[in-house]
């Protein structure tokens, strides 16, 4: 605190004071007061709330994560792994009601169907590489729709004639072999077992795989001769008797195999990717978590598909 500075005044020039007054001695001695001004109080600074920018800058962050991971998330989905889920047994004992899988989306390269609702900007396939072989399973989209997913085993290549008769298939004039293996066991509403004859075919390529025969005299087991078509393909479920595949299109002809709801040929530019391996597999509900020591089955996951 700044001191007061007390000092005697100088004495006025003029005439002398009276003489009564200094013999008196009454006369007061002047002084000054020379005070300093306080300073002008400064006004509180207002308290900065540096909580809300922090906050802003966290959920900005939080918004950044979560695009992030869904940009990645597209990418690995749309050019590298995309999983899906098995509904029906038309693949049956191959692929399992509740089997969860990876398909590789750069197996055949890439088309419009690669991309989310077919929205991709591609005419065709590009990176196509060797395309696909006989016996690979592989997801694609309905010809009917574009837009359903389908998946089913390759059988007849483009140029490749194909027949069934009594359920062996010819290749090109040739039947391909097949043994009988082990019965298919299964329960039926009851909770009986149920026993299923099952085959291993082997396609010219060596490609070897297990098929099921419902119903060995069934008229779908009987069919004319398909010729494939260039820059398509031909397909069938695992399942043989239990399985809408290319023995069925809406062709017009009236016959057996002329469904509204058929597969026919597929084209090269349906093909979505070639299914790799089962990474979760449960034979229930999957919501029904509780359920999971008793349903998941275990054996199944992470098993390559063959």
């Amino acid at each position: 605190m700044d001191e007061i500075d007390e000092q005697t005044a100088p004495m006025p020039a003029g005439d002398p004071p009276s003489a009564a007054f200094v013999a008196s001695g009454d006369a007061p001695e002047r002084k000054a007061e020379e005070i300093t001004a306080p300073k002008p109080a400064t006004p509180p600074t207002p308290p900065t709330d540096k909580k809300k920018p922090a906050e802003h800058e966290s959920v900005i962050e939080t918004v950044k994560t979560v695009v992030y991971a869904l940009l990645i998330a597209l990418v690995i989905r749309t050019f590298l792994f995309q999983p899906f889920n098995i509904p029906s047994g038309s693949m049956e004992a191959t692929l399992l009601i509740g089997d969860y899988l990876f398909v590789e989306k750069f197996a055949y390269g890439y088309s419009q169907y690669s991309f989310p609702y077919g929205l991709g900007p591609i005419s065709g396939r590009v990176w196509a590489g060797d395309g696909p072989q006989r016996g690979d399973v592989i997801v694609f989209k309905l010809p009917r729709d574009n837009s359903t997913d389908y998946i089913k085993r390759v059988i007849g290549l483009p140029g490749d004639r194909i027949q069934l008769i009594n359920g062996q298939i010819y290749l090109n004039n040739k039947a391909v072999p097949r043994v009988h293996a082990p019965d298919y066991v299964e329960d039926d509403v009851l909770g009986t077992p149920r026993h299923i004859l099952r085959y291993r075919e082997t396609l010219p390529n060596g490609k070897s795989y297990l098929v099921l025969a419902r119903d060995p005299g069934g008229l779908e087991n009987n069919t004319d001769v398909y010729v494939v078509p260039a820059g398509h393909y031909f397909m069938m479920g695992d399942n043989r008797d239990n399985s809408l595949d290319s023995r069925f299109a809406p062709t017009g002809k009236g016959d057996v195999f002329d469904r509204s709801d058929g597969v026919g040929y597929v084209p090269a530019a349906n093909l979505v990717g070639k299914a790799e391996f089962i990474f979760f597999s449960n034979d229930g509900p999957l919501w029904e978590f509780w359920a999971w020591p008793w349903t998941v089955r275990f054996s199944r996951m992470f098993t390559s598909i063959d």
